[in-house]
């Protein structure tokens, strides 16, 4: 039997979770811009046709987003990952076989499903009224040719969003992607597209039908099994358990330059928090921690100074506040007074199960607070992130992100839920 592995795509998602609540935005041309409100990070298919390119910088196209109408949004996060957990939750339903890929997309394996067309066409229909979210629906026997199929389905009207490559015929296969450039492929980058085009391969045909042996020796395994998916061999498994994150990072760029170490390390405490959270979420705990510094290297005017220094705990914890002390001593080592900084962050690593202890015969084995954190997050969850702190976390608002057209987060705070 043929594998139909479905990848379900959410359109423009960050646009299309804000015209959720807000429908007297279908046809007005929206952007949404990225931490800062910096770059454009999703775009409506009115703003595509005006010419705003993903990743641009709003002070560059915002002459032009103003001249067209354009609604520029902060990046509501909140509302985006409440949701895609909808659209998931919705999918699961389909298989108890999925592999959430991203925010806004999802491999669902549909093997076996009687009436399949009509089942990939309910799966839109159903996310559409239950979420409110326009997807498209790709199918194909391997991960990478799902991908194409969605490619395909999302940009041929024609489709109507659902598109199965394997209702092809070998001859309309190969047409097919002989007309799909190389880029397009899953994997393939920037980079990569340049060193293949030397190659002479410039399309999904060519990576197909290309030398394996040649193949594998210039561009290395990987490569070859991209190859070998699209030629219908599946070489990339469905993933349907996230595996544990060996390094969590948690950092951002400051709304304005931080110039006293006070604010820095208000920042500092804020992203420890952040990423003691998602370590405790996969019962892990981290032996080796990381803080880095970065001014601005765009401002040449201003002098630079990008900082980093790594510490090994003497034993690996996940608890907030040991994590937290050790990130302040290390900012108040890292710090020098003169500078702006720009940015900031905090890397935990060296991560292992709490089971795994490792037992240092010069240090007495101390037992983590487990209770205070779990009751922490337990009440964070129920009320919010931030409800529950540590002192140091949160008392300066002049280095938060800049979200000045941020919308109401609809679905996760009952205070901003629309009265009518």
């Amino acid at each position: 039997m043929t594998p139909q592995l479905a990848l379900v795509d959410c359109n423009n998602f960050y646009v299309s979770c804000e015209r959720v609540f807000r429908p007297d935005l279908t046809t007005t041309p929206v952007v949404v811009l990225s931490n800062n409100d910096g770059c454009v990070v999703s775009r409506s298919n009115e703003a595509k046709s005006i010419g705003i390119k993903m990743g641009q910088p709003w002070f560059e196209c915002k002459a032009l987003a103003e001249e067209h109408g354009v609604l520029a949004l902060s990046s509501n996060y909140a509302l985006y990952a409440d949701l895609s957990n909808r659209v998931m939750s919705v999918l699961s339903s389909y298989s108890p076989r999925t592999e959430v890929y991203s925010i806004d997309e999802c491999f669902v394996d549909l093997t076996g499903s009687p009436k399949l067309r009509d089942v990939s066409y309910q799966i839109r229909e159903r996310v559409l009224q239950w979420v409110g979210l326009p997807v498209c629906v790709g199918i194909g026997p391997t991960k990478t040719l799902a991908k194409l199929a969605n490619h395909v389905a999302k940009r041929h009207p024609r489709s109507k969003g659902v598109f199965n490559y394997n209702d092809l015929t070998d001859a309309q296969q190969a047409k097919l992607l002989s007309q799909i450039t190389v880029d397009e492929v899953w994997g393939v980058g920037r980079k990569l597209t340049k060193r293949l085009a030397e190659h002479h391969i410039l399309t999904a045909q060519d990576l197909r039908l290309a030398h394996t042996p040649t193949l594998r020796a210039d561009f290395g395994v990987v490569m070859e099994k991209t190859q070998r998916e699209l030629q219908g061999t599946a070489c990339i498994e469905l993933s349907e358990h996230t595996p544990d994150k060996q390094q969590i990072v948690n950092s951002r760029s400051f709304g304005k330059p931080v110039t006293e170490l006070a604010v820095l390390q208000d920042a500092l405490s804020v992203f420890v928090a952040n990423a003691c959270t998602k370590l405790r979420a996969q019962n892990s705990h981290a032996a080796l921690i990381q803080v880095f510094l970065l001014t601005n290297p765009f401002r040449k005017d201003q002098p630079q100074y990008n900082p980093s220094m790594a510490v090994p705990l003497p034993q690996a914890t996940n608890d907030s506040l040991v994590i937290n002390r050790w990130v302040q001593h290390v900012a108040e080592l890292l710090w020098r007074d003169g500078y702006k900084y720009k940015k900031a962050g905090v890397s935990l690593s060296d991560i292992s199960p709490v089971s795994v202890v490792q037992a240092d015969w010069l240090e007495p084995t101390k037992t983590a607070d487990t209770k205070l954190m779990e009751a922490l997050d337990r009440l964070n969850k129920r009320f919010g992130r931030g409800t529950v702190k540590v002192s140091t976390e949160g008392a300066f608002k002049e280095w938060q992100m800049k979200q000045e057209r941020k919308s109401p987060s609809y679905t996760t705070d009952w205070n901003a839920m629309p009265i009518v």
